[in-house]
């Protein structure tokens, strides 16, 4: 895998993966966000043919960051599913299995719908708003604006918006990446889920923007 990109905050170290995640190296946490996992599923339910591999795929992603940053904690910023229970929702019980240890933190987004037993059985502890952690760092699905223009002492982490960043080429050309969105007082990750859209965003000068273009994290400003 590329390697990480260091970024700090708050005089904590934080790595962004190329692989649309970050890790949290104090508190050993893995922290992701919109894996919508099954997506697909939903989508050939409704005759729509979206290839399993897609999903299987990003599962597969997500065991390889595991694996690579050892976490003792993974905490989902909403979206781990995106609707009701099918097929592909089995699989990522199977996978559960293999890592049985690893605590699973989800802040419910607005697309986990499963029944709070379906939670239970796959061993998920859900955060219906917000969850703190170390005092100064909250996580929550979509951010309000009082916690967007909240005081520098608190940082949020945050998804839904599944962030993307148009760089311009020559003439009319120009190309759409994945990025993590960083303020001063939060950032907005970008969706795991590779079968996702991007909503553009147009961040001011002081704010910082990384983009994921082939596997790597370029830092557009």
């Amino acid at each position: 895998m590329q390697v990480p990109v260091s970024h700090k905050l708050l005089q904590h170290q934080f790595w962004l993966s190329p692989d649309r995640c970050v890790f949290w190296e104090e508190e050993k946490a893995l922290i992701v966000s919109d894996l919508h996992f099954g997506k697909t599923g939903h989508f050939r339910k409704h005759g729509i043919p979206v290839p399993q591999t897609v999903y299987k795929n990003d599962l597969q992603r997500l065991v390889n960051q595991i694996q690579y940053f050892q976490p003792k904690q993974l905490i989902v910023v909403g979206d781990l599913f995106h609707s009701r229970e099918n097929k592909e929702l089995e699989l990522f019980k199977r996978w559960r299995h293999d890592f049985p240890a690893l605590p699973i933190l989800l802040v419910r987004g607005n697309h986990d719908i499963l029944h709070e037993q379906w939670y239970r059985e796959a061993a998920i502890d859900v955060i219906e708003d917000s969850l703190c952690l170390n005092t100064h760092f909250h996580f929550i699905h979509d951010l309000l604006p009082d916690q967007m223009n909240n005081s520098r002492k608190q940082f949020y982490f945050s998804g839904h918006l599944h962030p993307g960043i148009r760089v311009n080429g020559l003439g009319k050309q120009s190309l759409s990446f994945p990025c993590f969105y960083f303020t001063n007082t939060f950032c907005v990750l970008p969706a795991f889920g590779e079968f996702t859209g991007l909503a553009m965003i147009n961040p001011a000068a002081h704010e910082n923007v990384f983009a994921i273009v082939n596997k790597q994290i370029i830092q557009l400003q």
